[in-house]
C-alpha cells in the first residue's frame, strides 16, 4: 500500500504563517525520505488558521528542496481561474520537475464570500462550467487546444517533456463521475465527507472511460489521521484540531490552532460535543499499531492503492514520521 500527504500548512496559535510554511517544506522533505509517494498543499483564501494561497509558489520551493516525491495541489480551485493560466502554471513546474506534478482539480471557494468576490465575479456560474474547465485545461496540459484555424494554435508554454498529471478532488458522484468521463484519476476526500464513499469510488470505476491520460481507473483515499506514540497523547492531539473547526465555524480561530492544553480547556456546548464525536468517528486516532491497523482496513474496504493522510495539529509533523 502506498501512502502519501495532503498539507494546509496550518498555523499554530504560537507561530507566524511564516514558521507554518517552513514546517510544510519539512513534511515534504520528510515525506520523500520515508518512501511516501506524494505531497500535495492545499489552496485557501483569507483562512484564519491556514497558510498557504498559492500553493504554485510552495510548489516551486519544495521541488527545489526535493528530488523524486510527486508534488501537486491539492487542490486548484479551478473556478476562480482561467485554465489558461492554470496551464502554463503547472506546465512550468513540470518543466523544472518533470514527472512529479499532480494537479488535483477542485470547484470548492477554499474561503469566504468576500475572498471569493475578490478572486472571481463569475465563481458560481463558473462552478457549473467546470466540465467545460476541466475539458479546456486537459487540451492545455496535452497540447492538443485548437482555435479553429488550422493556422492557429496555443500552447501553454513551456510544454514540458512529461505532462502534469490531472485528478479531480471531490466528495460526491457528481465529482467522480466528472473524473470518469474525463479519463483523470480521482481523489475521493473521505476527511471531508459523511457520504457512502464505497459507492461514490465504484461508481468512478464502472464509469470510467479511457483517454489520453489514463488507460484505467486509479483512486486516492484522503483520510484524516491523528497519530502518537501514545492513544491518549493521539486523542489529545486530535482535540486540538478539531476545537480549531469549531471556532472557526463559530467565527473564532483567529489565532490559529490551540494547543492541547488551550483545547482541553475550551468549552463545548451539548451540540458541540456531539459534532466532536460525529468528527471523531470519521478519522483515525491511535498509537501507531492502532492507526496502521485502521488504514489499513480502510485501504481494504476502498480497495484503494493509495491512501492520502490529513493532519491537522498544532505539535509539527505530530506522528507524521510513526504510520510507516
Amino acid at each position: 500500500m502506498k501512502l502519501s500527504v495532503i498539507d494546509q500548512s496550518p498555523i499554530a496559535s504560537n507561530k507566524t504563517a511564516r514558521e507554518a510554511l517552513m514546517d510544510s517544506v519539512k513534511i515534504a522533505k520528510e515525506a520523500e525520505r520515508l518512501g511516501y509517494t506524494r505531497y500535495w498543499i492545499a489552496e485557501h483564501h483569507d483562512l484564519p488558521g491556514v497558510a498557504c494561497s498559492a500553493p504554485e509558489v510552495m510548489l516551486g520551493l519544495i521541488g527545489s528542496q526535493t528530488n523524486t516525491i510527486k508534488i501537486g495541489f491539492g487542490a486548484v480551485l479551478l473556478p476562480h481561474y482561467k485554465p489558461f493560466k492554470v496551464a502554463e502554471v503547472c506546465n512550468m513546474l513540470a518543466t523544472l520537475f518533470p514527472d512529479r506534478i499532480d494537479v488535483g482539480i477542485g470547484r470548492a471557494p477554499g474561503g469566504s464570500a468576500e475572498a471569493t468576490e475578490a478572486l472571481s465575479s463569475h465563481f458560481l456560474q463558473n462552478v457549473w462550467k467546470l466540465p467545460e474547465l476541466v475539458d479546456e485545461l486537459l487540451t492545455f496540459l496535452n497540447d492538443d487546444f485548437t482555435t479553429g484555424s488550422e493556422y492557429t494554435t496555443l500552447s501553454a508554454s513551456p510544454v514540458p517533456s512529461m505532462a502534469p498529471i490531472p485528478w479531480i478532488f471531490g466528495t460526491s458522484e457528481k465529482s467522480a463521475f466528472l473524473a470518469a468521463e474525463k479519463g483523470t484519476g480521482y481523489n475521493f476526500g473521505h476527511f471531508m465527507s459523511e457520504k457512502d464513499g464505497k459507492a461514490i469510488i465504484q461508481k468512478y470505476i464502472e464509469s470510467f472511460k479511457p483517454g489520453k491520460i489514463r488507460l484505467s481507473p486509479e483512486v486516492l483515499i484522503t483520510v484524516s489521521v491523528i497519530c502518537a506514540e501514545t492513544t491518549e497523547g493521539a486523542w489529545n492531539i486530535a482535540r486540538s484540531s478539531i476545537i480549531w473547526w469549531i471556532q472557526k465555524d463559530k467565527g473564532e480561530g483567529k489565532k490559529g490552532i490551540p494547543s492541547i492544553e488551550e483545547a482541553l480547556k475550551y468549552p463545548l456546548s451539548i451540540q458541540e460535543q456531539e459534532l466532536v464525536a460525529k468528527m471523531e468517528k470519521r478519522m483515525i486516532i491511535g498509537n501507531p499499531k492502532e492507526v496502521k491497523e485502521r488504514i489499513m482496513n480502510l485501504q481494504k474496504e476502498y480497495r484503494a492503492g493509495e491512501i492520502m493522510i490529513h493532519t491537522n495539529t498544532s505539535p509539527f509533523m505530530t506522528g507524521f514520521n510513526l504510520i510507516n
